[in-house]
């Protein structure tokens, strides 16, 4: 999906990049390149990565070198997270990771204006900044962080804006999985448009 802009980006900060495996969602287990990018204002407060927040305390690269150092490994599966990476306009970076053979994959908030052309968009959608209509209209994957028993209807809530087509997942939220996941199998099992999704990548360790 091509949602091109005007203004052309050079560099991005970049919090951090590496070549790992998919852990969650409708990719799972496919070995992907991450590129995590820096400046998040949606401030969940179980969020895993909070160093990625503050886009000052991380370099600026240039998308070349972003791109020739993703290009060194043998996936061509690029996942662009961060953070929240829709703070910066992706029209660069997706043009050259594709160029190059990638797939482009994002997971968003879905709470900025999509930029970028992507094979896939995952909308994982939180309460401190909700998603655009946009994003959820082009969302290929609906991913809900269920951290108590209230986030099953704010997933439902949600699930009714996204396309037919959309794949829907449930997440335990990683500090709370033991307590809340044998409610998510039950409510799939109530609801099994939905699915199960687990962070293989923290069972397996790697990041």
């Amino acid at each position: 999906m091509d949602f091109a802009q005007t203004s052309v980006i050079t560099k991005l900060p970049v919090m951090e990049a590496f070549y790992t495996i998919q852990g969650e969602g409708f990719h799972q287990g496919r070995a992907a390149y991450f590129i995590r990018l820096a400046g998040c204002n949606v401030g969940c407060f179980w969020c895993d990565v909070k160093e990625s927040w503050d886009v000052d305390k991380h370099p600026k690269i240039e998308i070349a070198e972003i791109v020739r150092m993703a290009s060194k490994e043998p996936g061509r599966l690029a996942v662009i997270t961060g953070g929240e990476p829709l703070m910066h306009n992706l029209d660069e970076l997706t043009y050259r990771l594709q160029r190059e053979g990638f797939e482009t994959n994002i997971e968003t908030s879905g709470s900025f204006p999509l930029s970028g052309n992507w094979n896939w968009i995952c909308v994982s959608p939180k309460k401190f900044r909700p998603p655009t209509e946009e994003a959820l209209r082009h969302a290929n994957e609906l991913k809900v962080i269920i951290y108590n028993k209230n986030d099953f209807a704010w997933a439902e809530k949600h699930a009714a804006e996204v396309s037919v087509d959309c794949k829907l997942y449930l997440q335990p939220e990683w500090e709370r999985a033991s307590i809340m996941t044998p409610f998510i199998i039950d409510y799939i099992k109530e609801n099994p448009r939905w699915e199960l999704s687990l962070q293989i990548h923290k069972y397996i360790h790697v990041p």
